[in-house]
């Protein structure tokens, strides 16, 4: 079957979340394919940070903590995204970035697990999350992170486990884990389950309590549309809260900030689990993007990253055979998250010829072209477009200029 442009603009008329592109800032002549790693501007946030400078930071000044609830924002906004992850409110905060946000777990949470040494994770995980795992290792004694593919983790799984960390949705490939399924074993075995879900929170459902999930981190800037840099969040499942402690007891984890005491006492629930002063513009800008969710049917948007999709991979096979493009992303939608990934020797400069063209997606070395398929904002439409921009690239071989092999710093 032959994919039209009558038939993507179609598929766009029927689509119960095609209202929601107006609520972005989208450059036109633009097609935004990195939703997965930076997330497009909320319309609100414009506003709403302009509200915040002028009016809670420039009138009200200090007194904005408490007139404005400055100081609730990390609870407040967590509560939010808990609707998103399939948590409760009050076991989800808002703090610090995803890296910082493992290192307080990982370390909390096998200083509980008394006798275990052991940290699961997988090669090829997202490199923050080796590089954590790594540093928190080398300050627990004789703990080791131990890695396993995807096919051996349970019977990695043993009574040395302490942790097993796994990233929920693949950054390069896409390919998603069975959460239920491998959390179920990780406890079989007694080992704590944490799950990095930066890759999945805005894009497909998610149900951290349905799967009895113990620990969860997850970024705010991709899916969220919090901004760049914008601040991460920690999962703590309620039972497991007043057994853990974070190895950074910085003052705003304390369970009375203000008395200014000199000894440290953990505040109460997953609020022990902030560090410093609260980034407030930051925060606001990420709740802005969250609000966008409030009235958003998540199934909505699994099925419409499912059909974009479908649609994405079957213009690539009509438009660009014969072209050594290879798709590592799994074609089954329960078994990936919301972006799509094609292996090809020379992808870094077929990037940059589809950035001069208007068709922004991204790089992963050594070999993967990646795109972002977020359901808030992109049309079929983009997509059907996107590729037949992709194929021209091919077929005139452009992107063999030299212009385009020089790497950026940021790919």
């Amino acid at each position: 079957m032959t994919h039209s442009l009558e038939d993507a603009r179609a598929l766009d008329a029927a689509d119960p979340l095609a209202g929601l592109r107006d609520e972005f800032s989208l450059p036109e002549g633009i097609i935004y394919l990195d939703g997965n790693s930076l997330g497009a501007l909320p319309r609100a946030t414009i506003s709403a940070q302009r509200d915040a400078v002028e009016r809670q930071w420039g009138a009200d000044l200090i007194r904005s903590w408490n007139s404005n609830d400055w100081i609730g924002a990390p609870q407040r906004i967590g509560a939010k995204i808990a609707t998103l992850i399939g948590a409760r409110p009050h076991e989800v905060i808002v703090t610090d970035s995803v890296s910082v946000n493992l290192f307080k777990l990982i370390v909390a949470a096998t200083r509980i697990q008394t006798g275990r040494a052991q940290i699961l994770t997988e090669p090829g995980n997202f490199p923050t999350d080796l590089y954590t795992a790594g540093g928190a290792a080398d300050i627990l004694p004789d703990h080791v992170v131990h890695t396993e593919q995807a096919g051996d983790l349970v019977d990695a799984l043993g009574p040395d486990t302490a942790l097993m960390m796994l990233t929920h949705v693949h950054y390069k490939t896409g390919a998603r884990h069975d959460m239920a399924l491998l959390t179920e074993e990780a406890h079989e075995a007694g080992a704590l389950a944490l799950w990095d879900l930066s890759h999945s929170v805005g894009a497909i459902p998610v149900d951290l309590n349905g799967c009895e999930v113990d620990l969860a981190v997850g970024c705010g800037y991709k899916y969220l549309n919090g901004g760049p840099g914008a601040p991460a969040f920690l999962y703590v499942h309620e039972d497991l809260q007043e057994q853990l402690r974070s190895p950074l007891s910085g003052w705003m984890g304390h369970e009375a900030p203000f008395a200014f005491r000199d000894d440290y006492v953990p505040a109460p629930g997953v609020t022990r689990f902030l560090c410093g002063t609260p980034p407030v513009l930051s925060l606001l800008a990420l709740e802005s993007g969250i609000d966008l969710f409030a009235d958003i049917d998540m199934g909505d948007v699994a099925a419409k990253s499912t059909a974009l999709f479908n649609l994405f991979a079957a213009r690539i096979e009509e438009r660009c055979s014969g072209h050594g493009l290879e798709l590592v992303t799994p074609r089954d939608a329960a078994h990936r998250g919301s972006h799509i990934s094609y292996r090809h020797p020379d992808g870094w400069p077929i990037s940059q010829a589809l950035i001069e063209r208007g068709v922004i997606g991204d790089f992963r070395a050594p070999d993967i072209l990646r795109f972002g398929l977020t359901p808030l904002y992109l049309r079929f439409e983009d997509v059907w477009q996107a590729v037949e921009i992709l194929g021209d690239i091919l077929d005139s071989g452009v992107w063999r200029e030299e212009r385009f092999a020089e790497k950026a710093a940021v790919t």
